[in-house]
């Protein structure tokens, strides 16, 4: 279930690659990264508006991050492989999957790092959409600190629907909230409510309703 030693190896170099590559396609601004848990379970929520959004998180994270993504995506040849070996793990939309969450709480018991975006698709518009409430559940049975990244501006390298990256002329941000702990008392709707509040906070879009 862990990182392998190779890939620990390889994020440093990794990071600099991404880093270079975000350098000239939207270079990147990341606030907060400090309030990460440097060790110990910690799940990550965050809003998802581009295809690149893992990258940055990744990117933005001093730790190596567990994502659980589309089920879709382990079909595609040579993706499907790429994010396997960083222990990617699959969800299937539409419907509850309770073994992707089951996966999730196991690997957080562990003292990984895991990222999930609630929304449980990408947004066309770039405005956050309603968080899913398996995001809950993982946050309730892991006991793990939960914590939030607003993202800003990817969609504009990589727009809802195209496969090819472009300058966008424009800064991506990567913003980290405060870190927060519930129990198995708390209910969905108080979670999902924090998240909400902090995601729209980070991506500047507290106006929002």
């Amino acid at each position: 279930m862990k990182h392998s030693l190779a890939l620990r190896l390889a994020l440093p170099f990794l990071r600099l690659f991404t880093a270079l590559i975000f350098l000239v396609l939207g270079p990147p601004i990341v606030r907060g990264s400090r309030r990460v848990p440097r060790k110990g379970g910690v799940l990550i929520l965050s809003n998802h508006i581009s295809d690149i959004d893992p990258i940055l998180v990744q990117l933005a994270c001093r730790r190596t991050i567990h994502f659980m993504a589309k089920s879709e995506l382990f079909e595609i040849k040579l993706l499907g492989p790429l994010i396997r070996w960083f222990r990617t793990f699959p969800v299937k939309r539409g419907e509850p999957d309770r073994a992707a969450l089951r996966h999730a709480i196991e690997l957080l018991k562990l003292g990984e790092a895991v990222c999930i975006f609630p929304e449980g698709e990408l947004s066309q518009s770039g405005e956050l959409q309603a968080l899913q409430r398996g995001a809950a559940l993982v946050v309730r049975k892991a006991g793990s600190p939960v914590i939030c990244c607003g993202l800003q501006r990817t969609n504009r390298i990589l727009p809802y629907g195209s496969f090819r990256p472009r300058i966008s002329l424009c800064l991506t941000k990567a913003a980290w909230g405060e870190t927060k702990s519930f129990d198995e008392t708390a209910g969905s709707a108080e979670i999902l409510a924090w998240a909400e509040t902090e995601l729209r906070t980070l991506t500047d879009q507290t106006g929002s309703t």
